[in-house]
């Protein structure tokens, strides 16, 4: 990826970033097991507050983060890391209190860089 289309993937945190194949399948253990880790964690949590509404919302943000998770899989599959699965788990992961985990997940972004 050219500097500049970097930049152009930084800056819009919801764009798709593409991964070389070759990247690709070497960081795909890595990958991996931070997108389950995440989604076991995510399965565990529980609402914060008691009463229907809680419960309610609290298992659409668990579909909403698990939904991400597998936007972002789909998107890896297609050599890319996939922005709005990256942005919708990482929304979803805050929602839920769990921000050491969303910064997992937003650090998948650079995978390719380190």
């Amino acid at each position: 990826m050219s500097s500049e289309a970097s930049k152009t993937a930084a800056s819009k945190p919801d764009s798709s970033k593409p991964i070389s194949p070759d990247d690709r399948a070497r960081l795909d253990p890595v990958f991996m097991q931070v997108v389950l880790d995440v989604q076991a964690q995510v399965q565990q949590t529980q609402p914060t507050q008691t009463g229907n509404l809680a419960a309610m919302f609290h298992k659409e943000t668990v579909g909403d983060a698990l939904q991400g998770l597998a936007m972002l899989i789909a998107g890896w599959n297609q050599n890319r890391i996939d922005g709005a699965g990256l942005a919708r788990a990482v929304k979803s992961l805050r929602a839920l209190d769990l921000p050491e985990l969303a910064g997992r997940m937003e650090k998948l972004r650079q995978i390719d860089e380190g």
